[in-house]
Protein backbone atom coordinates (compact mmCIF):
# COMPACT_ATOMS: atom_id res chain seq x y z
CA UNK A 1 0.00 0.00 0.00
CA UNK A 2 1.37 3.14 -1.06
CA UNK A 3 0.90 6.74 0.34
CA UNK A 4 -0.11 8.77 -2.84
CA UNK A 5 -0.77 8.30 -6.82
CA UNK A 6 0.91 9.47 -10.22
CA UNK A 7 0.82 8.50 -13.47
CA UNK A 8 3.07 5.70 -12.89
CA UNK A 9 0.42 3.36 -12.01
CA UNK A 10 0.52 1.77 -15.16
CA UNK A 11 3.40 0.59 -14.59
CA UNK A 12 2.03 -1.92 -12.61
CA UNK A 13 -0.72 -3.51 -15.19
CA UNK A 14 1.37 -6.18 -16.37
CA UNK A 15 0.84 -9.95 -16.99
CA UNK A 16 3.98 -12.17 -17.13
CA UNK A 17 3.08 -15.89 -18.96
CA UNK A 18 5.34 -18.94 -19.05
CA UNK A 19 3.98 -20.34 -22.50
CA UNK A 20 0.18 -20.95 -22.02
CA UNK A 21 0.36 -20.61 -17.79
CA UNK A 22 -0.11 -17.02 -15.69
CA UNK A 23 3.24 -16.90 -14.10
CA UNK A 24 2.36 -13.71 -12.56
CA UNK A 25 -0.49 -11.09 -12.08
CA UNK A 26 -0.71 -7.62 -10.89
CA UNK A 27 -3.81 -5.44 -9.79
CA UNK A 28 -3.61 -1.66 -8.89
CA UNK A 29 -6.60 -0.47 -6.52
CA UNK A 30 -6.96 3.47 -5.84
CA UNK A 31 -8.14 4.45 -2.98
CA UNK A 32 -9.18 7.71 -1.25
CA UNK A 33 -5.98 8.71 0.41
CA UNK A 34 -3.47 6.06 -1.35
CA UNK A 35 -2.73 2.92 -3.77
CA UNK A 36 -3.48 -0.86 -3.13
CA UNK A 37 -0.84 -2.60 -5.66
CA UNK A 38 -2.02 -6.73 -5.27
CA UNK A 39 0.37 -9.20 -7.06
CA UNK A 40 0.03 -13.05 -7.41
CA UNK A 41 2.98 -15.27 -8.34
CA UNK A 42 3.50 -18.99 -9.00
CA UNK A 43 5.45 -20.07 -6.71
CA UNK A 44 6.47 -23.10 -8.76
CA UNK A 45 8.62 -20.71 -10.63
CA UNK A 46 10.05 -18.37 -7.97
CA UNK A 47 10.87 -17.86 -4.38
CA UNK A 48 10.59 -15.13 -1.76
CA UNK A 49 13.90 -14.09 -2.00
CA UNK A 50 13.50 -13.96 -5.85
CA UNK A 51 10.08 -12.33 -5.92
CA UNK A 52 11.16 -9.63 -3.61
CA UNK A 53 14.23 -8.83 -6.22
CA UNK A 54 11.76 -8.52 -8.59
CA UNK A 55 9.01 -6.92 -6.68
CA UNK A 56 11.56 -3.76 -5.60
CA UNK A 57 13.05 -3.79 -9.52
CA UNK A 58 10.37 -3.51 -10.46
CA UNK A 59 8.89 -0.03 -8.55
CA UNK A 60 12.68 1.04 -9.18
CA UNK A 61 11.80 1.29 -12.87
CA UNK A 62 8.79 2.62 -12.61
CA UNK A 63 10.31 5.52 -10.35
CA UNK A 64 12.73 5.72 -12.91
CA UNK A 65 10.05 6.07 -15.26
CA UNK A 66 8.09 8.82 -13.71
CA UNK A 67 11.03 10.70 -12.49
CA UNK A 68 11.67 13.37 -15.70
CA UNK A 69 15.22 14.50 -14.85
CA UNK A 70 16.40 10.27 -14.97
CA UNK A 71 15.42 8.11 -17.82
CA UNK A 72 17.51 5.65 -17.58
CA UNK A 73 16.22 2.14 -16.54
CA UNK A 74 19.14 -0.36 -17.76
CA UNK A 75 21.04 -0.49 -14.70
CA UNK A 76 19.06 -1.20 -11.83
CA UNK A 77 20.30 -1.87 -8.52
CA UNK A 78 20.19 -5.26 -8.46
CA UNK A 79 21.08 -7.51 -10.97
CA UNK A 80 19.25 -10.58 -11.39
CA UNK A 81 20.97 -13.88 -11.82
CA UNK A 82 20.04 -16.27 -14.29
CA UNK A 83 22.62 -18.77 -13.73
CA UNK A 84 21.80 -22.09 -14.04
CA UNK A 85 24.42 -23.78 -11.79
CA UNK A 86 22.23 -24.45 -8.19
CA UNK A 87 22.84 -28.47 -6.58
CA UNK A 88 18.40 -27.30 -7.07
CA UNK A 89 18.41 -26.93 -10.86
CA UNK A 90 17.02 -30.50 -11.47
CA UNK A 91 16.21 -31.94 -15.39
CA UNK A 92 13.53 -33.92 -13.26
CA UNK A 93 10.09 -33.10 -14.62
CA UNK A 94 6.48 -32.92 -12.20
CA UNK A 95 4.13 -34.28 -13.91
CA UNK A 96 1.04 -31.83 -12.96
CA UNK A 97 -2.25 -33.99 -12.57
CA UNK A 98 -5.15 -32.25 -15.58
CA UNK A 99 -6.47 -29.25 -14.47
CA UNK A 100 -4.35 -28.43 -11.68
CA UNK A 101 -2.65 -29.85 -8.95
CA UNK A 102 -4.81 -31.41 -5.72
CA UNK A 103 -5.30 -29.31 -2.68
CA UNK A 104 -3.99 -30.86 0.44
CA UNK A 105 -6.17 -28.99 2.80
CA UNK A 106 -10.02 -27.96 3.55
CA UNK A 107 -9.95 -24.68 1.87
CA UNK A 108 -13.69 -24.23 4.01
CA UNK A 109 -12.56 -24.94 7.41
CA UNK A 110 -13.93 -21.85 9.76
CA UNK A 111 -10.59 -19.64 10.65
CA UNK A 112 -9.41 -17.22 12.55
CA UNK A 113 -6.71 -14.79 11.75
CA UNK A 114 -4.82 -12.46 13.20
CA UNK A 115 -1.84 -10.28 12.88
CA UNK A 116 0.93 -10.00 15.95
CA UNK A 117 3.30 -7.60 16.26
CA UNK A 118 6.39 -7.63 18.01
CA UNK A 119 9.01 -4.52 18.58
CA UNK A 120 12.46 -4.69 18.28
CA UNK A 121 13.07 -4.63 22.43
CA UNK A 122 10.41 -7.53 22.35
CA UNK A 123 12.16 -9.24 20.35
CA UNK A 124 15.81 -8.67 21.74
CA UNK A 125 14.34 -9.82 25.58
CA UNK A 126 13.03 -13.11 23.69
CA UNK A 127 16.58 -13.89 22.32
CA UNK A 128 17.89 -12.98 25.57
CA UNK A 129 15.58 -15.25 27.62
CA UNK A 130 16.54 -18.13 25.44
CA UNK A 131 20.60 -17.65 25.30
CA UNK A 132 20.24 -16.90 28.92
CA UNK A 133 22.37 -14.02 28.19
CA UNK A 134 21.85 -10.37 29.28
CA UNK A 135 19.97 -7.64 26.65
CA UNK A 136 22.17 -5.93 24.46
CA UNK A 137 20.86 -3.31 22.09
CA UNK A 138 24.04 -3.47 20.26
CA UNK A 139 22.63 -5.59 17.29
CA UNK A 140 21.58 -5.15 13.88
CA UNK A 141 18.86 -6.43 12.15
CA UNK A 142 20.47 -8.82 10.18
CA UNK A 143 21.82 -10.26 13.63
CA UNK A 144 18.76 -10.32 15.60
CA UNK A 145 16.97 -12.03 12.71
CA UNK A 146 19.86 -15.05 11.95
CA UNK A 147 22.83 -15.62 10.52
CA UNK A 148 23.14 -14.23 6.94
CA UNK A 149 26.77 -15.65 6.26
CA UNK A 150 25.00 -17.68 3.39
CA UNK A 151 23.52 -14.70 2.15
CA UNK A 152 25.95 -12.79 -0.57
CA UNK A 153 23.71 -9.45 -0.44
CA UNK A 154 23.80 -9.12 3.14
CA UNK A 155 27.47 -10.36 3.45
CA UNK A 156 28.12 -7.25 1.03
CA UNK A 157 26.13 -4.65 3.13
CA UNK A 158 25.60 -5.54 6.54
CA UNK A 159 27.72 -5.78 9.58
CA UNK A 160 29.88 -8.87 10.09
CA UNK A 161 28.21 -11.37 12.25
CA UNK A 162 29.65 -13.82 14.45
CA UNK A 163 29.80 -17.56 14.07
CA UNK A 164 28.06 -18.77 17.10
CA UNK A 165 25.40 -21.38 17.71
CA UNK A 166 23.06 -19.34 19.82
CA UNK A 167 19.68 -19.20 18.80
CA UNK A 168 18.48 -16.86 16.68
CA UNK A 169 15.18 -14.82 17.46
CA UNK A 170 12.95 -15.80 14.68
CA UNK A 171 13.95 -19.39 16.21
CA UNK A 172 12.91 -18.08 19.80
CA UNK A 173 9.87 -16.37 18.16
CA UNK A 174 8.68 -19.80 16.47
CA UNK A 175 9.16 -21.50 19.92
CA UNK A 176 7.14 -18.76 21.69
CA UNK A 177 4.06 -19.32 19.51
CA UNK A 178 4.87 -23.41 19.18
CA UNK A 179 3.99 -23.32 23.19
CA UNK A 180 1.28 -20.94 23.36
CA UNK A 181 -1.10 -23.02 21.52
CA UNK A 182 -3.64 -25.62 23.18
CA UNK A 183 -1.65 -29.35 24.15
CA UNK A 184 -4.40 -31.12 22.07
CA UNK A 185 -3.74 -29.17 19.23
CA UNK A 186 -0.28 -30.42 19.02
CA UNK A 187 1.25 -34.18 17.62
CA UNK A 188 4.02 -32.32 15.84
CA UNK A 189 5.46 -29.38 14.15
CA UNK A 190 6.65 -28.76 10.73
CA UNK A 191 8.26 -26.12 8.52
CA UNK A 192 10.46 -26.54 5.91
CA UNK A 193 13.10 -27.92 7.84
CA UNK A 194 10.48 -30.38 10.15
CA UNK A 195 10.97 -30.15 13.85
CA UNK A 196 9.35 -32.45 16.33
CA UNK A 197 7.73 -32.78 19.76
CA UNK A 198 5.63 -34.24 21.76
CA UNK A 199 2.71 -32.37 23.28
CA UNK A 200 3.59 -32.76 27.14
CA UNK A 201 7.43 -31.66 26.15
CA UNK A 202 6.33 -28.30 24.27
CA UNK A 203 4.26 -27.72 27.29
CA UNK A 204 6.38 -28.90 30.32
CA UNK A 205 9.61 -27.80 28.99
CA UNK A 206 10.73 -24.46 29.05
CA UNK A 207 11.13 -21.65 25.41
CA UNK A 208 14.66 -22.11 25.38
CA UNK A 209 14.26 -26.59 25.21
CA UNK A 210 11.70 -25.60 22.40
CA UNK A 211 14.15 -22.72 20.87
CA UNK A 212 17.12 -25.55 21.09
CA UNK A 213 14.85 -28.25 19.18
CA UNK A 214 14.40 -25.71 16.10
CA UNK A 215 18.11 -24.36 16.54
CA UNK A 216 19.32 -28.42 16.29
CA UNK A 217 17.62 -28.69 13.21
CA UNK A 218 18.73 -25.81 11.27
CA UNK A 219 21.84 -26.82 11.87
CA UNK A 220 22.00 -30.17 10.94
CA UNK A 221 20.41 -29.08 7.64
CA UNK A 222 23.73 -28.68 5.76
CA UNK A 223 25.06 -29.11 2.59
CA UNK A 224 24.79 -32.96 2.48
CA UNK A 225 21.19 -32.60 3.34
CA UNK A 226 20.01 -30.31 0.88
CA UNK A 227 21.98 -32.96 -1.56
CA UNK A 228 20.27 -35.70 -0.19
CA UNK A 229 16.79 -33.78 -0.51
CA UNK A 230 17.34 -32.66 -4.08
CA UNK A 231 17.97 -36.27 -4.71
CA UNK A 232 15.11 -37.79 -3.22
CA UNK A 233 12.95 -35.41 -5.15
CA UNK A 234 14.36 -36.46 -8.24
CA UNK A 235 13.57 -39.91 -8.03
CA UNK A 236 9.93 -39.09 -6.36
CA UNK A 237 9.30 -35.54 -7.84
CA UNK A 238 6.03 -33.85 -6.62
CA UNK A 239 3.81 -30.82 -5.14
CA UNK A 240 4.61 -29.83 -1.82
CA UNK A 241 1.99 -31.01 0.28
CA UNK A 242 -0.02 -27.94 2.59
CA UNK A 243 -2.29 -28.23 5.26
CA UNK A 244 -2.10 -29.46 9.13
CA UNK A 245 -2.44 -33.07 8.30
CA UNK A 246 -2.91 -34.40 12.03
CA UNK A 247 -4.42 -31.07 13.94
CA UNK A 248 -0.92 -30.90 15.85
CA UNK A 249 1.12 -29.19 12.69
CA UNK A 250 2.31 -25.11 12.25
CA UNK A 251 3.98 -24.39 9.18
CA UNK A 252 6.18 -21.09 9.30
CA UNK A 253 6.68 -19.62 6.05
CA UNK A 254 7.66 -16.17 4.08
CA UNK A 255 10.72 -14.14 6.22
CA UNK A 256 11.71 -11.36 8.34
CA UNK A 257 14.30 -10.87 6.57
CA UNK A 258 12.77 -9.98 3.08
CA UNK A 259 13.44 -6.43 1.86
CA UNK A 260 9.60 -5.97 1.43
CA UNK A 261 9.99 -2.33 2.63
CA UNK A 262 12.45 -1.37 0.30
CA UNK A 263 10.42 -0.45 -2.81
CA UNK A 264 9.30 2.62 -3.97
CA UNK A 265 6.97 3.05 -7.01
CA UNK A 266 7.47 7.09 -6.49
CA UNK A 267 4.81 7.81 -3.98
CA UNK A 268 6.98 6.48 -1.33
CA UNK A 269 7.48 3.69 1.03
CA UNK A 270 4.80 1.28 1.30
CA UNK A 271 2.43 1.95 4.41
CA UNK A 272 1.66 -1.55 5.31
CA UNK A 273 2.68 -4.97 3.05
CA UNK A 274 -0.38 -8.08 3.87
CA UNK A 275 -0.47 -11.58 2.77
CA UNK A 276 -3.63 -12.79 0.39
CA UNK A 277 -5.74 -15.49 1.29
CA UNK A 278 -4.13 -18.27 -1.02
CA UNK A 279 -3.06 -21.34 0.74
CA UNK A 280 -4.26 -20.74 4.48
CA UNK A 281 -5.21 -23.21 6.91
CA UNK A 282 -4.89 -23.73 10.00
CA UNK A 283 -1.31 -23.41 11.34
CA UNK A 284 -0.22 -21.74 8.38
CA UNK A 285 2.10 -18.62 9.66
CA UNK A 286 3.91 -16.28 7.63
CA UNK A 287 6.20 -13.93 9.18
CA UNK A 288 7.36 -10.23 7.96
CA UNK A 289 9.71 -7.43 8.92
CA UNK A 290 7.60 -4.23 10.23
CA UNK A 291 7.36 -1.29 8.69
CA UNK A 292 10.04 0.48 10.73
CA UNK A 293 12.45 -2.49 10.44
CA UNK A 294 15.36 -2.93 12.72
CA UNK A 295 14.58 -6.20 13.97
CA UNK A 296 11.09 -5.91 14.69
CA UNK A 297 8.12 -8.22 13.18
CA UNK A 298 5.11 -9.08 12.17
CA UNK A 299 3.36 -12.53 12.47
CA UNK A 300 0.43 -13.01 10.50
CA UNK A 301 -1.58 -16.08 12.18
CA UNK A 302 -3.79 -18.73 10.76
CA UNK A 303 -5.50 -20.45 13.32
CA UNK A 304 -8.81 -22.58 13.61
CA UNK A 305 -10.77 -20.63 15.94
CA UNK A 306 -10.33 -22.26 19.26
CA UNK A 307 -6.39 -22.28 18.97
CA UNK A 308 -6.73 -18.48 18.26
CA UNK A 309 -8.59 -17.70 21.50
CA UNK A 310 -6.19 -20.28 23.16
CA UNK A 311 -3.08 -18.28 22.58
CA UNK A 312 -4.88 -14.88 23.05
CA UNK A 313 -5.13 -15.73 26.14
CA UNK A 314 -1.74 -17.42 26.47
CA UNK A 315 0.11 -14.78 29.38
CA UNK A 316 3.73 -16.47 28.33
CA UNK A 317 2.91 -15.61 24.45
CA UNK A 318 1.21 -12.12 25.10
CA UNK A 319 3.42 -10.49 26.96
CA UNK A 320 5.68 -9.95 24.11
CA UNK A 321 2.86 -8.64 21.72
CA UNK A 322 2.72 -5.07 21.39
CA UNK A 323 -0.91 -5.22 19.85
Amino acid sequence: MTPALNSTMQCARIRLSVTSLVHSMFRVTELGDGVFIGCSVNHAVTDGTSFWNFFNSFAEICRRIGDDSDKSIERIARQPDFTRDSVLISPAILQVPDGRPKVTFNENEALSERIFSFSREAILELKAKVNNSVVNGDFNAVEILGKQSNDKYYAETAAPVSKTAEISSFQSLSALLWRAVEPEAFGNSIQSIPTYASAGDVKSRDLRWCSRQLNDRVRAHDYETVRLFARNWEEDPRCFPLGNFDGGCMTMGSSPRFPMYDNDFGWGRPLAVRIGGANKFDGKISAFPRREGNGSVDLDVVLAPETMAAIESDVEFMQYVMN
